[in-house]
């Protein structure tokens, strides 16, 4: 397991999305809206694949996003929509 600094877990964190429904029946999120209110815009769809999260458990459709210079991962779950959170280390 690859230990991150500052970084002591991860846990499946459940999110409202913004998404587009294309004519070709594709699923484009949009937008990322955290439970306090903050939104984080998608600015990139990197890959769309059916996986398994491997730090929280779960599985669905993965979706590889760009969010500012930041690569992660967006997973949808029939049918709510989850992000692998940081847990931060304790001093």
């Amino acid at each position: 397991m690859r230990v991150v600094k500052g970084i002591a877990s991860r846990t499946k964190r459940y999110v409202a999305v913004e998404a587009l429904f294309s004519e070709e029946g594709r699923v484009v999120p949009k937008t990322i809206i955290w439970d306090d209110g903050r939104r984080f815009v998608v600015d990139e769809v990197r890959d769309v694949r059916r996986a398994a999260s491997l730090k929280t458990g779960g599985d669905g459709i993965r979706y590889t996003i760009r969010v500012g210079s930041t690569i992660t991962y967006l997973f949808y779950e029939e049918p709510r929509w989850f992000v692998e959170e940081r847990i931060a280390e304790m001093p």
